[in-house]
């Protein structure tokens, strides 16, 4: 019975103490940052991580912060810039708590500082973006706009312990119905490029074929002019060289000019010829010395080659 009384006792101590080990500490995290409160009244900010003592509450309270970065999502909102055009611009900020105190005095909870920030982001984004043109927000100097709307911000958040990592313009459209005339401006314009680029392909075209053709025809005719130029040499040199069997052998040469007529004159299927079978051209038909019956040699017909 003692012994139950005692384990009992045991227990309930073990349990007041965790009860109250458990309310006389705090744990910060890594990624957390502590203001511990006590009647309300900040008593101490703890940056680094650990287990901390304190007043059970209600005497002292501890508010936890995120050390991380944070995001925040801005609605699109619609922007006049500098042209006059009317922008939807869509954009996101990341932040990360700098400095607790001053955090949890000016804005207390993350949702009240995504409310400030959201605030100085538009405000900055509004006021930049009018001083810039609509190419210069879409093309040419999106970066340097981000950049200044981020130095911009970060300037008015200082003053709630936030520090703008950075600001960035995710979406910049004309409205719907700009983009639609926009649309069919640029359509029209690439149409007329593109009509340009054909036509002076065309051109070009016309004017490589022209001198190719003309290349071609020099190219011909210097051809044609160098074979002439053979075709005589070599005549020249045949005749040269009959002139010499000529001289070396008459009888020969006769009997070598006949057999060129008849490969010239006899072709085979459709060839007519209606000679006198003792016509000279036929002598060395009727004797292989190509002498006629008669008994002067008469010297076979020339033929044209």
């Amino acid at each position: 019975m003692n012994g139950s009384i005692l384990r009992i006792g045991a227990l309930v101590v073990l349990a007041v103490a965790a009860i109250v080990f458990y309310a006389a500490t705090f744990v910060v995290q890594q990624t957390q940052s502590a203001i511990v409160l006590r009647f309300g009244a900040v008593r101490s900010v703890v940056t680094a991580p650990g287990i901390y003592l304190k007043l059970p509450a209600p005497f002292e309270q501890v508010t936890l912060l995120d050390n991380r970065i944070l995001d925040l999502d801005l609605p699109a909102q619609e922007i006049i810039a500098s042209d006059q055009k009317r922008l939807v611009v869509d954009a996101f900020t990341r932040y990360r708590i700098s400095d607790p105190l001053r955090f949890y005095q000016a804005v207390n909870n993350i949702p009240r500082a995504n409310s400030q920030l959201a605030s100085i982001v538009n405000g900055q984004v509004r006021a930049v973006l009018a001083d810039a043109s609509f190419i210069s927000v879409v093309r040419t100097d999106r970066s340097r706009l981000m950049s200044r709307i981020r130095d911009d911000v970060n300037r008015e958040a200082a003053r709630f312990g936030m520090t703008v990592v950075d600001v960035r313009l995710r979406r910049v459209d004309l409205p719907q119905a700009n983009s639609q005339a926009v649309f069919q401006r640029m359509q029209t314009e690439r149409q007329r490029e593109a009509a340009e680029a054909r036509a002076l392909g065309a051109q070009q075209a016309q004017e490589i074929r022209a001198r190719a053709e003309r290349d071609a025809t020099v190219i011909v005719a210097e051809a044609q002019r160098r074979s002439d130029e053979i075709r005589g040499e070599g005549e020249g040199e045949r005749n040269k060289v009959f002139a010499e069997a000529f001289g070396k052998d008459p009888e020969f040469f006769t009997f070598y000019r006949s057999m060129q007529a008849y490969e010239a004159s006899i072709k085979p299927g459709d060839t007519r010829m209606l000679l006198s079978p003792d016509s000279p051209f036929f002598r060395y038909f009727n004797d292989p010395t190509g002498r006629p019956e008669s008994s002067a040699a008469t010297p076979a017909p020339a033929a044209n080659p």
